[in-house]
């Protein structure tokens, strides 16, 4: 069975984030695996995988800063405001200039009120939007505050007479939707937009530079694991060093005295092991998780 920590896998199209982590668990030969974030079929890149205890992780991993290239086409708007989606309604983007699409784009950048696609995993009522929009109903959505901190246009094409295809880099806050973007855009060109491509190139300090593909995986199957539990939150955490004494009162639940680190952030015990991750409110620095063997 491999052992507990991060996976950074380039997830291919056409596979739902739960199919990989389908995979990794066949790969790692254990149950207890989660993933950090869900990408769209259609969408491929970064895609975090957590194993055995460093499934814990995976909240901190989810909140963190996503970086996306993508493909707006301007012209075409889709029920899910991507490729995948039937198109509802198409009108010319030839008269669309390159100077209105990067200032359309200049407006969807920095903290942003945001509606995201009616076809998406928020739950109403206790039910997934999108499968109520398949069964037929009308979903709205509220308006989430997000923020795109980049949001550059790498190349504006014009190979089809009525559309424009936009490629774009962005960085954003969890909980953005890139599809929203491409939507909101067409919407204020008055010409309706959709996504046609999506590649997520890193998550965090994770990027695709070291990702795996799901055949590299299979070839290294069950040792799929790169960054075991302790080297997975040194990377993504600030580090505190705890004495032998600090180590077992945390690992119980104890509080610490604190370091002053803004947090949350890894604390290691004399050996190098991790034994939780701690946040400091109160006048303690007290564990959020506490990650030490039992």
């Amino acid at each position: 069975m491999s052992a507990d920590g991060l996976i950074v896998v380039d997830k291919p199209g056409g596979m739902t984030s739960h199919d990989v982590v389908a995979r990794i668990r066949r790969l790692a030969r254990t149950r207890r695996v989660g993933h950090g974030g869900t990408l769209d079929p259609m969408a491929t890149g970064v895609l975090v995988i957590g194993v055995g205890r460093a499934t814990r992780l995976l909240t901190y991993v989810i909140g963190a800063t996503k970086s996306y290239t993508a493909t707006i086409r301007l012209g075409q708007t889709t029920v899910t405001d991507d490729a995948e989606g039937e198109v509802t309604a198409t009108t010319s983007a030839a008269g669309v200039t390159d100077e209105a699409v990067r200032s359309a784009l200049a407006a969807l950048t920095g903290e942003i009120d945001q509606v995201p696609s009616a076809v998406s995993a928020i739950k109403v009522d206790g039910q997934r939007a999108y499968k109520r929009v398949r069964d037929g109903e009308t979903v709205a959505l509220a308006a989430r505050r997000v923020t795109v901190s980049r949001l550059a246009v790498l190349a504006v094409r014009r190979g089809a007479p009525d559309l424009v295809d936009v490629d774009v880099d962005v960085t954003c806050s969890s909980g953005t939707y890139i599809r929203a973007i491409a939507r909101d855009a067409g919407l204020a060109l008055g010409v309706g937009g959709h996504l046609t491509a999506l590649r997520r190139t890193a998550v965090g300090g994770f990027t695709l530079a070291e990702a795996a593909t799901l055949p590299e995986l299979e070839q290294r199957a069950p040792d799929v694991v790169p960054l075991p539990l302790a080297a997975a939150a040194d990377r993504f955490f600030p580090r505190r060093d705890a004495s032998g004494d600090e180590a077992r009162v945390l690992s119980h639940g104890g509080p610490l005295v604190p370091a002053g680190i803004a947090g949350p952030y890894a604390v290691f015990g004399p050996a190098g092991e991790l034994i939780a991750i701690v946040s400091e409110r109160e006048g303690r620095a007290r564990a959020e998780i506490v990650l030490a063997p039992a």
